[in-house]
């Protein structure tokens, strides 16, 4: 059997029944209850069913609103990570302790303040952008590995899998 769900094609085969002899009187020999037909009766299936697929296509425009949403959420993640390690770096005074280090390797004389480069509005601010341009190329980037693998499966037949049910 054939099929095509979505932008996924496929085939699976039901599972065969197995028959068991049937005794005298139209029974099974080893069950007492008469079966769904004369002279053949169900045995139960030994196991889990298994479907054979093969995923030959993947719809690239379904990929590409995945990857926005996962890239925005990876975004998000990385500018609150960047204001909470800012924040825990703040605290504990790394700050000023890079400060007083400047300060006593170079001298007094001179206005190098290090929190003019790693003050909090530049660092967010860099962090946005830095997650701008990861949505922009983890969604181009799975978009066009998606085309590529559609080219590659029309050459060798995509990958193959085996389903069960548990």
């Amino acid at each position: 059997m054939h099929y095509t769900a979505g932008a996924v094609r496929g085939s699976a085969s039901a599972p065969v029944e197995e028959t068991v002899p049937v005794g005298a009187g139209g029974r099974p020999e080893d069950d007492t209850a008469p079966g769904p037909a004369p002279g053949v009766a169900p045995r139960p299936s030994a196991g889990p069913r298994r479907v054979r697929l093969a995923i030959s296509r993947i719809d690239p425009w379904s990929v590409m609103k995945l990857a926005f949403l996962l890239s925005v959420a990876i975004a998000i993640m990385t500018v609150v990570a960047t204001v909470v390690f800012w924040s825990v770096i703040d605290s504990l005074g790394v700050f000023d302790n890079v400060q007083t280090f400047v300060t006593d390797a170079i001298g007094e004389e001179t206005n190098f303040n290090v929190m003019q480069y790693v003050e909090f509005e530049r660092v967010v601010s860099l962090a946005t952008l830095v997650a701008i341009c990861n949505v922009v190329l983890l969604t181009a980037l799975a978009t066009i590995m998606t085309f590529l693998y559609n080219i590659t499966a029309a050459l060798v037949g995509g990958v193959h899998m085996t389903l069960t049910d548990d």
